[in-house]
């Protein structure tokens, strides 16, 4: 059992989830076969998939509460410098993954943004608001922003809005960035992690921070509690509001934040009753090890992803070259569990490749704080 001196294992647990599901749904053997739960809507509506990337941004708000206890939870020069250098790193480590291999990138075609950089920018900007902010008006800023973004994206999408096509996320990347560096993943220039998209992400990470006051300030056996009642609410909010601005995590609509911060909250308030409370914590191990070093495993699993698919590869029979991940799915993999668990077994190996290399750095207690 592997024993941390925290507060609340939970919060460790939760994040060491999401980088584990992270890792799980973008290391499939073949994109062609995936369980349903494991890949993202087409469009509008949520899968569990959808959960993972707003609840990582959710526990980076709640470990911040506590983080920047340090610095009284304000902004000065200390912690300015913090958050500009850690932004910064957060964002460079990105950019590098998405020109990977450099020799072989065309820059002229870069992707400059992406889930990296994203966590960078929400992280960046929540932290100098949530500092700067007097805690009490954080809620009433949070909801200015997410109704400026819903002005945003009415006023200036097309005739729908909300679809892929009209939203009004393309023309301001577009403009800012230049579309020959934007996601083409959906067949057109459009990136699910732009910057305009960026906004409504900032308010998750604020929502975090709120929690994680919450959690901290409130009597240990209250808050799963409390984070029941706030889960439900803002559920229920964000099904409300998705009836008029549809949940859709490409374009991290506002109910979107709502629906999975409310989920984030349940979650959270069931691991906090679960371990913290009950003392089940046995089973936590695999998880801590993966929240230990989130970052860098995550963005590590990135890297090799990367050679896997680009740099290792193979001549079959005919003459056709296939990627070393592609050989390593049809060879191994799909030979010994068919197509779809093939896939899925190829993913559920690289989680634990992952884990096994956070455990080393566990027992050495190397943390890289990313």
């Amino acid at each position: 059992m592997i024993k941390v001196t925290q507060r609340y294992l939970a919060l460790d647990v939760l994040r060491g989830m999401t980088v584990a599901l992270m890792i799980l749904v973008n290391t499939p053997g073949s994109w062609s076969h995936i369980y349903a739960p494991l890949e993202h809507a087409k469009w509008h509506g949520c899968t569990p998939t959808d959960l993972v990337f707003p609840f990582f941004l959710f526990v980076v708000g709640v470990s911040m509460f506590f983080s920047f206890s340090k610095y009284n939870n304000s902004l000065n020069t200390e912690s300015l410098l913090k958050i500009g250098k850690r932004t910064l790193l957060i964002f460079a480590i990105g950019l590098f993954l998405n020109s990977f291999p450099q020799w072989a990138t065309d820059y002229s075609k870069l992707r400059i943004l992406g889930v990296l950089q994203r966590i960078a920018l929400a992280y960046g900007i929540g932290a100098v608001i949530v500092l700067a902010s007097p805690r009490k008006y954080l809620p009433y800023i949070g909801g200015a922003i997410l109704l400026f973004y819903w002005g945003m994206m009415s006023y200036f999408g097309g005739a729908d809005p909300f679809s892929l096509e009209g939203n009004a996320t393309i023309p301001f990347d577009t403009a800012v960035l230049g579309a020959n560096h934007l996601y083409k993943g959906f067949g057109i220039p459009f990136d699910p992690e732009g910057l305009l998209s960026t906004i409504p992400a900032i308010v998750t990470v604020i929502i975090g921070y709120l929690i994680g006051a919450v959690v901290k300030d409130t009597e240990k056996k209250s808050v799963p509690k409390k984070l029941v009642l706030f889960g439900a609410a803002a559920i229920v909010a964000g099904l409300i509001w998705g009836l008029v601005f549809p949940i859709n995590k490409p374009i991290w609509t506002n109910s979107y934040v709502l629906y999975t911060a409310g989920w984030a909250c349940l979650v959270l308030s069931l691991l906090i009753w679960v371990i913290d409370l009950k003392g089940y914590s046995k089973w936590t191990s695999f998880f801590v090890v993966f929240g230990m070093n989130p970052l860098f495993i995550f963005a590590l699993s990135g890297l090799w992803a990367k050679i896997l698919g680009l740099m290792i590869y193979f001549t079959d029979p005919d003459g056709n070259v296939i990627s070393g991940s592609g050989k390593l799915y049809r060879d191994v993999f799909l030979p010994m569990a068919g197509e779809l668990n093939g896939s899925l077994l190829f993913a559920i190996s690289h989680v634990i490749i992952f884990w096994m290399i956070g455990y080393v750095l566990y027992k050495k207690k190397i943390f890289i704080k990313v």
